[in-house]
């Protein structure tokens, strides 16, 4: 495909059939003008008597830690998210502890409502946990959800008392998701919707907010948006808009990963070809940051509906995502690997007597939301959790919660980070990284083999060791036998899933 015909077909996505692309989008203006309006938005306020506080818990599929605007980067629009920091706190050293399999959000979404890690966990049904919805139903609280549950219906039915535009499963072409609804303990109206998944998943949590209009019970909102997971298919004015100010490729931007991380040929690795070229990262980018920046629009949209409702002052709102992607770096293009543009995941709580636009740099997991939220809900959780509460971080009480991160990934890839210096081990090839985070954050230069870090190689391997003994991780960090690595993937045969559009379609895999 020549150049100039790649240029049109990234620059022409297909809107869907008899549809305005800019339907039901609030400018980003008018967003910040609505939110603007009332100067107590999630103020640090007592709450009135003894109630206790809402809690919306937004959560994003695929998002980065670094595409956030009010987080450093200046290459993304991302105002209503901007917004919740600004009156906040944000926790920029946040992770998902990893997956046993290339789904990492079946585990990351397991842990969030459970609270424990993902080793021995039923990360399908939750068998033997109790649910941050169930627990909170046992506190009083009305609990609602929409969007991506790619668990068992069996935890959702625990989870929650009624649901709207419930999507079961991993993904789905944003303007083709089938839904149901739970109403009265029973799944209905299942169905495929055609709004785009961002927009659909907004009105439904909208609308569940404007009916607890004069209600005096609490209520929980889950929200779980299906993007900026792929397909990578923004409504065309917000692909239009970072093709036109195309952001920079990552630092880390590599043809092909140097070794066989043992994840290199995945469903989200086939998405471009090999090597990766800087002309399909570049687009694939910029369709990315569109996605983001349309969701960012249908948060504002949600943001503005608790304002209306006059509920802002007496809501905990929490925005995260389930983990990481890479997009280009280290020649990756999925989530499949320990590095931390996987595994690191935004997290930002502004609420009731939290503190406005702070940050910490505390090593915080994504299933911390699971006590601090029953605790500020003023219910108990389990004791037999991983999950830490991060209320004295907000409080001053404390700085850390802890003194190293563990991360994992299927049989491949063990990682142990004590905010500086990280180990990566990979026991399938015998191969081990050791990266300096504060003078290498995009973990370029491995130091492991070098002799004066021999020390501190084999400290980090002791607390990895550690790690896996206090989670029950039996994968050992040298085997018998290596695997025979993958060196050139030039040669793979690559087929889009059933999800991809049309013009993604032609566009990647030249159909």
């Amino acid at each position: 495909m020549s150049t100039q015909a790649f240029r049109n077909l990234a620059r022409s996505p297909e809107p869907p059939p008899n549809r305005d692309p800019q339907m039901r989008v609030l400018p980003a203006s008018l967003v910040l003008i609505a939110l603007s309006a009332s100067a107590t938005l999630a103020a640090p306020t007592e709450l009135e008597g003894d109630r206790s506080p809402n809690i919306l818990l937004i959560f994003t599929d695929d998002q980065r830690a670094d595409t956030v605007s009010a987080w450093g980067n200046p290459f993304i629009d991302t105002p209503s998210i901007d917004s919740i920091a600004e009156r906040g706190i944000s926790f920029r050293r946040n992770y998902c502890m990893g997956s046993m399999h290339g789904a990492v959000c079946i585990p990351s979404r397991a842990m969030l409502h459970t609270g424990r890690d993902y080793h021995g966990l039923d990360v399908k049904d939750f068998e033997g946990c109790r649910t941050l919805g169930e627990s909170l139903q046992e506190a009083g609280y009305r609990t609602f959800a929409t969007g991506k549950w790619h668990n068992g219906r069996g935890a959702f039915m625990r989870s929650f008392e009624s649901g709207a535009s419930i999507m079961f499963g991993g993904m789905s072409n944003h303007r083709e998701v089938p839904v149901v609804e739970l109403e009265n303990g029973e799944f209905t109206d299942q169905r495929i919707a055609t709004e785009h998944s961002s927009e659909l998943f907004a009105d439904a949590a909208i609308e569940f907010l404007g009916e607890q209009a004069g209600s005096d019970q609490p209520f929980f909102c889950y929200l779980a948006f299906t993007a900026p997971h792929d397909p990578r298919d923004p409504p065309r004015p917000f692909a239009e808009r970072y093709y036109d100010e195309r952001p920079p490729l990552p630092r880390n931007f590599m043809p092909q990963h140097p070794f066989d991380n043992g994840m290199l040929v995945l469903r989200d690795e086939v998405l471009g070809p090999w090597p990766r070229t800087r002309e399909v990262v570049s687009d694939q980018l910029a369709e990315y940051y569109g996605l983001i920046t349309h969701l960012d629009e249908q948060i504002g949209r949600v943001l503005v509906a608790l304002e209306e409702l006059g509920e802002a002052d007496n809501t905990i709102v929490v925005f995260a995502a389930d983990h990481g992607l890479a997009v280009g770096s280290h020649g990756l293009l999925g989530k499949q690997s320990v590095y931390e543009h996987s595994l690191r995941a935004p997290m930002i709580i502004m609420g009731p007597e939290i503190p406005r636009g702070i940050s910490t740099t505390a090593l915080t997991y994504l299933l911390d939301l699971y006590p601090t939220l029953l605790l500020e809900a003023g219910a108990r959780p389990d004791e037999d959790i991983e999950g830490k509460s991060l209320a004295p971080l907000w409080r001053g009480e404390t700085e850390s919660l802890r003194d190293t991160i563990f991360l994992s990934m299927a049989k491949t890839q063990r990682a142990v980070t004590d905010g500086r210096w990280k180990l990566i081990r990979y026991p399938l090839i015998d191969h081990t990284q050791l990266f300096d985070l504060a003078s290498d954050p995009d973990e370029l230069l491995n130091l492991a083999e070098r002799p004066q870090q021999a020390e501190r190689v084999q400290e980090l391997w002791a607390r990895l060791e550690h790690w896996q003994k206090r989670v029950g991780d039996e994968q050992a960090l040298r085997v018998e036998e290596t695997a025979t690595p993958i060196v050139d993937l030039s040669e793979i045969k690559r087929s889009p899933d059933r999800w991809q559009p049309r013009w993604i379609r032609r566009k990647y895999f030249g159909e």
